[in-house]
């Protein structure tokens, strides 16, 4: 397919042009909280098969047991460099291993962990004929999905009942529209947006 081949040549081109980052986000992490640099969190990938997903450490060690929602500033659990590569969202760029490998693409539906898979099974059986994605129109969308988290009383249920149904329907373009000109479209928005400071 077109798109894997887009993935395979992007996501090279985008670990060697940005291997300094790569450097230094390491760097940071291990200077701040220690090891280990990368966090591995099973996701649910295409034809529900789990996968693990790539991305710099951010959280102090075991966060992910004590909840699965980041609920932004007034997260404890965030680790001082974490904050910055939150904002920046560079946290995110160890992902392109992931697409490079073939569990992710570079455009897709994100995803999710199996708690929330399940409850709208129906939906994600859909959802994950594709590969999940890195950037999404619910990517984009909810860019400032901690800050809104971090403003309800409940962020789990919140995130459930309220964004979550939103994110599918959203992220259904990318299984109905799998167009070369989609694709980067997405891509192009996604850059766009965090060039201009994630607004």
């Amino acid at each position: 397919m077109l798109w894997r081949l887009f993935d395979i040549l992007l996501s090279l081109f985008g670990l060697i042009c940005l291997l300094p980052i790569l450097i230094l986000c390491s760097f940071l992490v291990c200077f701040d909280s220690g090891f280990p640099i990368f966090y591995r969190q099973k996701r649910m990938g295409r034809n529900f098969k789990t996968f693990r997903l790539w991305k710099f450490r951010t959280m102090t060690n075991g966060s992910d047991k004590k909840g699965l929602i980041t609920i932004g500033g007034n997260d404890t659990r965030v680790t001082q460099s974490g904050i910055y590569l939150r904002k920046f969202k560079l946290d995110e760029i160890p992902q392109l291993f992931n697409v490079l490998i073939g569990d992710m693409s570079l455009v897709g539906p994100r995803p999710e962990v199996s708690k929330y898979v399940s409850i709208y099974e129906s939906e994600y059986s859909y959802l994950l004929k594709v590969r999940p994605g890195i950037t999404s129109p619910a990517s984009l969308h909810f860019s400032n999905e901690n800050e809104l988290l971090s403003e309800v009383d409940n962020p789990t249920e919140y995130y459930e009942k309220a964004i979550l149904p939103q994110k599918i329907d959203l992220d259904k373009s990318c299984v109905n529209d799998r167009g070369v000109r989609n694709y980067f479209s997405i891509i192009f928005e996604t850059i766009n947006k965090l060039i201009g400071g994630n607004k």
